[in-house]
C-alpha cells in the first residue's frame, strides 16, 4: 500500500501513472495518480517523486521475508547435494555443507518463532 496522503492509501499494483500537478496547485493537490481500477485519477498531497520512491522501496518485513524464503530454498539446495558432492567441496574447497545447512536452518527458524515483544500485550 502506497501512502497518498490525507490518509489516502492505494495498491502499488494497481498504479498505472503519476503526473504533476502544474495548474490549480494548491493544498492536498501536488499529484494525479492513474490507476487501473479509476478512470479519473486520485489526487494526491504528496509528490509524485515521494510515491514513486514508497514504490520502489521494499518495506523491511517483505525483505525479511524474502530474505528467509531464499535461506530456505538454499538449506533444500544444500541439502540434495549428493555426499560425494559434500566430500568434494569439503575438502577441495574448505566448504562444509553441514555447517551451512545448521547455520542457514537456525536463521529460518529464528525468524518463525513469535515476537516476544507480541507477549506484552496479550
Amino acid at each position: 500500500m502506497i501512502h497518498l496522503g490525507y490518509a489516502k492509501y492505494w495498491r502499488s499494483d494497481e498504479i498505472l501513472g503519476l503526473v504533476r500537478i502544474e495548474e490549480e496547485r494548491g493544498p492536498g493537490r501536488r499529484t494525479a495518480v492513474y490507476t487501473s481500477t479509476l478512470e479519473e485519477p486520485i489526487i494526491a498531497s504528496r509528490s509524485e517523486g515521494s510515491i514513486l520512491q514508497d514504490m520502489a522501496s521494499m518495506p523491511n518485513e517483505v525483505r525479511a521475508a524474502e530474505i528467509g524464503s531464499i535461506a530456505e530454498d538454499l538449506v533444500e539446495a544444500l541439502r540434495d547435494l549428493s555426499p560425494v558432492l559434500r566430500r568434494m567441496l569439503q575438502n577441495e574447497g574448505s566448504f562444509d555443507a553441514e555447517y551451512w545447512i545448521r547455520r542457514l536452518r537456525g536463521v529460518v527458524d529464528a525468524g518463525d518463532e513469535a515476537d516476544p515483544q507480541e507477549d506484552l500485550f496479550s
